[in-house]
């Protein structure tokens, strides 16, 4: 039995992740200022544009790291076997851009670390096995995780609910967009005799 490389974004995506905050913490480099948002708008800066969507490889302790990588390999996996590592790369980086754009605009803190991207991917899986119609797993995930993240942002803490329900409202428009275009070929190919 060989190890297999069974999930190359996802599986390359936590290697990054973990070797940037392994040089953080092991290394005099300090390289996580490359992979944080701050709020400010620099238009002129090649490193401004980098951070708006690098921020979803940086993390600020191995605990923060471990906690989303561990929903992410969990779900990932079967996400990029049923959508296809090319769409789950372009959900990735959509969910980057967006929440670094969002956070830069509407908040004034520095944002780090792949929550986002991993609550697109809750919402995301909740459309794995749709036929047709908004599936009710859907429904329980958004009141549960989302509904949980709305009253967590009451709170008086370190962590970004804005980019928890950003990225899970992401991962539900990414299912009801790819959900629909599946149908579609679907149903055109069986009309085709195919």
């Amino acid at each position: 039995m060989r190890l297999k490389y069974n999930s190359p974004v996802i599986l390359t995506y936590t290697l990054l992740c973990t070797v940037i905050l392994a040089i953080e913490q092991f290394t005099p480099l300090h390289l996580m200022d490359l992979f944080t948002v701050f709020p400010e708008v620099n238009l002129t800066s090649p490193v401004w544009y980098f951070r708006l969507v690098s921020h979803v490889m940086g993390h600020g302790n191995w605990e923060h790291l471990v906690g989303n990588f561990t929903l992410i390999l969990l779900i990932g996996p079967i996400l990029e076997e049923k959508y296809g590592s090319r769409d789950l790369i372009w959900m990735i980086f959509v969910t980057a851009l967006i929440t670094g754009l969002l956070q830069i605009f509407f908040f004034h803190a520095a944002l780090l670390g792949a929550s986002g991207v991993a609550f697109m991917m809750i919402l995301l899986s909740s459309f794995t096995n749709s036929r047709g119609g908004i599936p009710l797993t859907f429904v329980l995930v958004v009141v549960l995780f989302l509904g949980k993240e709305i009253l967590g942002s009451f709170g008086e803490d370190n962590v970004s609910q804005f980019a928890h329900i950003i990225g899970g409202v992401l991962g539900g428009l990414f299912g009801f967009i790819l959900e629909g275009g599946q149908r579609k070929k679907t149903s055109g190919s069986s009309g085709l005799g195919l």
